[in-house]
């Protein structure tokens, strides 16, 4: 199957998915609201629209997707990664086009430090819903674990164009460009 080579590389995956931020964005009446209210907003009001941004990502239509959701998110909150990532690949098995279902999987992924997977999990994210600024900052953060500052950089500035105050990120992004500028001279 074509779909598989893909994923084959996780890391090229992932990128490939990074640059389809300039892909054409299905229409998503609440959510485009909301985006445009955070490019502008100060960090009172970006903390709020990010959290109603979360709320309208984790809903995936059905309360029985949504109740599989809420329990893999629950075993990673009590450090039990194995259950959470079971519960999370029943959720995308059964909800293939939920983009949350992915991203919640990479974070188990990541917290169980099976970064390939992690990294295949956030390119469905990502190619699913290419705004996803917590799966960018996912996968920024990855890059950063591979010593990969320049592409950690790239992705951080990727989520920051979405989210401009996303927290953590502004602080990493600025840390990396005077790594990678130091790197240069």
């Amino acid at each position: 199957m074509k779909v598989q080579h893909r994923f084959l590389n996780p890391i090229v995956a992932a990128v490939s998915a990074v640059f389809l931020l300039a892909a054409p964005v299905r229409a998503e009446e609440p959510l485009d609201g909301l985006f445009d209210r955070l490019k502008t907003a100060d960090d009172r009001a970006a903390a709020r629209l990010e959290r109603e941004i979360w709320n309208e990502w984790s809903k995936s239509g059905s309360s029985a997707m949504d109740l599989l959701l809420q329990r893999g998110r629950d075993a990673m909150a009590a450090g039990n990664t194995a259950e959470a990532i079971e519960h999370l690949t029943a959720l995308t098995d059964h909800a293939p086009d939920f983009a949350e279902g992915w991203n919640a999987r990479a974070t188990a992924y990541y917290q169980a430090r099976q970064l390939g997977p992690s990294v295949s999990d956030i390119a469905r994210a990502l190619t699913l819903n290419p705004r996803h600024f917590g799966a960018l900052a996912g996968l920024g953060a990855i890059y950063e674990e591979l010593d990969n500052p320049q592409k950690a950089l790239e992705v951080y500035r990727a989520a920051l164009a979405i989210h401009p105050n996303l927290r953590g990120v502004s602080d990493s992004a600025k840390r990396l460009e005077a790594k990678v500028a130091g790197t240069d001279l």
